[in-house]
This record gives structure tokens, sequence and C-alpha cells, in this order.
């Protein structure tokens, strides 16, 4: 059989066995090595697994992974976002939509910690929903606000998505972290607009104005910002200015965030277990959904799709925006039903050398990659930002968080197209960081 019709049924089988609820890791191991048996030999199947998953385990630089999610974990255990939260609800109480927009504000702040999407969401959750409820928010908004500001941590650096994008494509993943800042900042803002609109259109979804603060108040309430404000300047300034590698810097981030948790005494066994099982569980699953991604890749190689569809569409009468525009089309479609991460390591074999072939810019596609893999965090059936909510405001029905999160699709399109006209949104700071 030509290797190409292999590789396009090992594909649909891989997607078949998601659907069934397998593993994304297993299924794309299985059919990987399966393809890779058929294609040349059982000797070259039989290493292939094993020799991958102890690459990637061992990689000094997929180190950076648990950091990261050891930073957002300790910043949730120090009681950080709280303080971040009530700082900035003291300082946009009073504007339209002002929780909602402290809430984006805040979402932002923890994400600058994070990595995560889950994570930001799980921790606004429980924090700013209560708030928003007392004072008669709309339920479809504040959960949707929520859920859309959420997806800032998938974005913002530290992002486990621009990680997991550089381990997939071998990019740098110091110039992807800085190339999301200013894309990240500028999703934030639209988000406060698209709330802005929302309660200009109808002042009943956020009826009741909060109590004015005094200015003395409000000064006083900084101080719940600057220590994650220092330490993602630390984090980031160090990155930038090349002081330390992104693996260093996430140790960094995790070693000042640990102190301060000590500081505070805010930090017990307990949370300090809970904050490294669910860094051991979230790094475990990643890297092994990278392994799995790279052992499919290398029958994806094999099966020579890749380099057959990239010389293919290199080829056509057509603009290369159009291509990926169609590409971006086909990222939102699978984010409905897809994860983010999964979606990376299921796509990024295939379509990455027809993006590079059309001569865009990786760093450039990986922001735009990344923005469209937000969309699936808060459309159903996926969403696992929309589900993650709906367990921290079980008063919530479902379909009310789906449709309160449906208008903030709309900024990550807009986000998407100012970064497609203007790319130096996106390579701005990494241009910087090569050039200092």
């Amino acid at each position: 059989m030509d290797p190409i019709y292999v590789g396009i049924i090992g594909t649909i089988i891989a997607f078949l066995l998601l659907f069934l609820g397998m593993p994304i890791a297993l299924a794309l191991m299985l059919v990987g090595f399966l393809g890779i048996w058929h294609l040349s030999s059982l000797g070259a199947a039989l290493p292939v697994a094993p020799r991958t998953i102890y690459d990637v385990a061992s990689n000094y630089a997929y180190m950076v992974i648990p950091l990261f999610v050891l930073m957002g974990a300790f910043a949730t255990s120090s009681g950080l976002i709280e303080n971040l939260y009530s700082s900035f609800d003291k300082w946009l109480r009073r504007f339209p939509g002002g929780l909602g927009t402290a809430t984006i504000a805040a979402c932002a702040g923890f994400s600058a910690v994070s990595g995560s999407s889950v994570a930001t969401a799980a921790a606004m959750g429980s924090i700013a929903y209560p708030q928003m409820k007392k004072f008669n928010y709309s339920p479809r908004l504040a959960t949707g606000t929520i859920a859309a500001g959420g997806t800032l941590g998938f974005l913002i650096p530290p992002s486990i998505g621009f990680v997991v994008y550089g381990m997939l494509v071998e990019q740098s993943i110091g110039r992807l972290l800085m190339a999301g800042i200013i894309p990240g900042l500028a999703l934030a803002v639209t988000f406060v607009m698209i709330i802005a609109i929302q309660v200009k259109l109808n002042p009943g979804l956020a009826p009741s104005k909060p109590e004015p603060v005094s200015f003395k108040d409000k000064i006083k309430a900084l101080s719940g910002v600057w220590e994650i404000l220092a330490v993602f300047l630390i984090v980031m300034g160090g990155i930038y200015r090349g002081w330390f590698s992104p693996t260093e810097a996430g140790a960094t981030g995790a070693s000042l965030l640990f102190v301060v948790a000590l500081a505070k005494r805010k930090l017990d066994y307990k949370g300090l277990f809970q904050s490294l099982q669910e860094t051991i569980r979230v790094s475990v699953m990643v890297l092994f959904m990278v392994a799995g991604a790279t052992v499919f890749s290398y029958f994806l190689a094999l099966s020579t799709i890749p380099a057959e569809l990239a010389g293919w569409v290199v080829g056509l009468d057509v603009s290369s925006y159009a291509v990926l525009a169609l590409i971006l089309l086909i990222y939102f479609f699978l984010g409905c039903f897809i994860d983010a991460v999964s979606m990376m390591v299921l796509t990024l074999p295939v379509i990455y050398p027809v993006v590079i072939g059309l001569g865009f810019d990786p760093i450039f596609f990986g922001v735009v990659c990344v923005l469209m893999m937000q969309v699936g965090l808060i459309t159903p059936p996926m969403g696992l930002n929309l589900y993650t909510i709906a367990g921290t405001t079980r008063d919530v029905p479902l379909e009310d968080i789906f449709m309160g999160a449906l208008p903030f699709v709309i900024p990550i399109f807009v986000v998407v197209i100012l970064v497609t006209i203007f790319p130096q949104i996106a390579l701005f700071l990494p241009e910087a960081m090569l050039g200092r």
C-alpha cells in the first residue's frame, strides 16, 4: 500500500481512538508504533516509544513545564490571587461591569505566574464569582467573563501552550514566551471592551454598583499586586535579558513564590502536597502527550504526508493568507471537540511544514496558533474552561455558562486578525530580544 494511504488511515484511526475515549498519548503511540512497523519493520518500531519517552522525560528544557505549573500552584496557595483580585476590584469596581473588568485584570495577573488556563479559570471561579453574584451580576456574564479570562493563562507567559508548541516544532521557548506578552495584553483589553459593550447595551447584566472606595484604600490595595508583578518582571525580564534560560526562570519564579507563601504563613503541609500533586499530574500528562505526538510524527514522516502536503499547498495558485485562513478555520472547528494541547500534538506534525513552506514566521504562527487554541477552551462541547467553571459555580446551568462565554470568542478573532495584519505585535519583543 502507498505510504500516503497508510498515513491517512493511521490518522483516521488515531482520531477514532481519541473520540472513543482512549488517552491521546496512548492512541498516538499505538498508531505510531503500528504505522512504523507496517512501513518499516518490527525491529525499527519496537525501540521508538521507550526511547522517545526517555528522551522527553530526561530533556532539561522540558523541566520548564512542571516549574511553571508549580509557580501557579504556589501563587494560589499563598493567597496572592485573592489579594490580586481584591486590588483590582477596589480600583475598577465603579466602572460599567467593573467587577468583570477586575476579573479579567486578575486573570491576566494570575496568568503571569501560572501558565495554565484551567488553573486560572478554577482559581478565579472560586474567588470572583461569589463577588459578582453578591452584586447581582448576570450569571451568564459572570461565568462567561471568568471562563474567557481563564484563557489568558494559555497565552500570557509563562504559557504551557507556547512551551508545548516550542517543543513540538523545535523553536525557542524563550522567544515564544516573549511573543505572547503584547497579544495577551491586547486580548485582555478586548475582553474588557466586550464586557463594557454588553453592559452598555443591557445594564441589567450588572445592575448594582458596589460602594465607592476611598483613594487611600485604593493605594493600600496595591500591596496585593506587587509580589506577582515582581515575580513576573524577574522571570520574563531574566529571559529577555538572557540572564537565565526559561527553565532557570521557572525555577526562580517557583522558588520566589514558595518563599512568599512561607513568609505569609499560607503554605502548610497539606497545601504543599496538593501543589506538588497538581504539578506532577499536569506535567506527566503534557510530557506523555508530547512523547506520543513525537512517535506519531515519526510515523507521519515515513508516510511522506507532511512533505507531500507542504509541496502541494505551496504549489497552489492561491494567496498564502487564504491557506492560513483555512488552517485557522480548521483549528476553530477542531477546538469544539479536542482540547488545546491535544490539538497541537495531533495537527502540528502535518500543518507546521505547510505554514513554513508558505513563508510564515514560526514565532508568528505560534502566537496565532495559541490564540486559536483559546477558542476551543470556551466553545462547546469540549470547552475545558466551561466545565471548570461549572465545577466551581454549581448553581449556574451549564447552558448559561456556554452562552455567557460565546461573546468572548469575538475578541479572540479580532486579535488573530490584528496579529496577522500587523505581525510585529507578536514579533517586536522576540526580535528586540535577539538584537539586544
